[in-house]
């Protein structure tokens, strides 16, 4: 789902434009966002029933860390380095969403917070630069309003993930189909003229809980409404195909930057 201006983006230019930092909206785009959701899901249940636990939270906080600094050094958009930092949000999300549900804050209480902070991360993304448009993020500080406000969505996406698959019952299947549907409204919504820039967040916030229920149902255990695959194979799995379609961005970006 473009965001403004995608269309005449697309018409001046072939290439990713060497002064952004992020990649443009494309399906390819939605598809990895969603694998990276689902990737995040089942690496953080991984680890949380291999291994020490504090180990474990103490590694994702510095690769975290570590691929964050990355990002912010390198001057333009690098295929994968963003999508590796995407893909820690995920976890450390997952890891934070289910801190936060074990000391007793139910998941309606912190899908109403998290909703608060998205809105108020934009709110002061759009005060401060004048535009929530992906496609003007060529400078530091659009960037750093860009990732506190993936961050949130992250977060909020897997409180409401949690929320129909857990508090209301509704198990992976149903609230995979839940919100496969509702990512579609948007879509929709931006085709028949409405503003391109709150289509592409709400589309953004739905990835969440829509790939989080698809891998949680092909992971958990039968009882839990799931195929029983394992954490680890669909990690593992999801991984791959993450890996492959960065691979080929990466390569596509090269090939555009090579002199003919």
């Amino acid at each position: 789902m473009p965001t403004p201006h995608t269309a005449r983006v697309h018409a001046e230019r072939s290439t990713h434009s060497p002064l952004m930092r992020v990649p443009e909206v494309t399906a390819i785009f939605w598809t990895i966002k969603i694998l990276t959701t689902g990737m995040g899901e089942t690496l953080s249940d991984f680890l949380g029933t291999h291994g020490n636990e504090l180990v474990n939270g103490a590694g994702i906080v510095l690769v975290f860390a570590a691929v964050f600094v990355v990002q912010f050094r390198v001057r333009r958009y690098v295929p994968g380095v963003y999508w590796t930092c995407v893909a820690m949000v995920s976890v450390l999300g997952t890891v934070v969403a289910d801190v936060v549900h074990l000391v007793g804050v139910p998941y309606a209480v912190t899908s109403v917070v998290f909703l608060v902070a998205v809105g108020g991360i934009l709110l002061l993304w759009k005060r401060d630069t004048g535009s929530l448009d992906v496609h003007t993020i060529t400078t530091r500080t659009p960037e750093r309003y860009y990732w506190a406000t993936v961050m949130a969505t992250f977060a909020l996406g897997t409180a409401l993930g949690d929320l129909t698959a857990s508090s209301l019952h509704l198990g992976y299947l149903a609230s995979t189909l839940v919100f496969g549907v509702a990512i579609l409204i948007p879509l929709v919504a931006w085709r028949r003229g409405a503003d391109p820039v709150i289509a592409f967040w709400i589309a953004y916030i739905l990835t969440r809980p829509l790939g989080a229920s698809a891998a949680d149902w092909l992971a958990d255990a039968k009882h839990r409404s799931g195929l029983g695959f394992g954490t680890g194979p669909v990690t593992a799995v999801w991984l791959a195909a993450i890996i492959a379609l960065v691979g080929y961005l990466a390569a596509r970006q090269r090939s555009a930057s090579t002199p003919t």
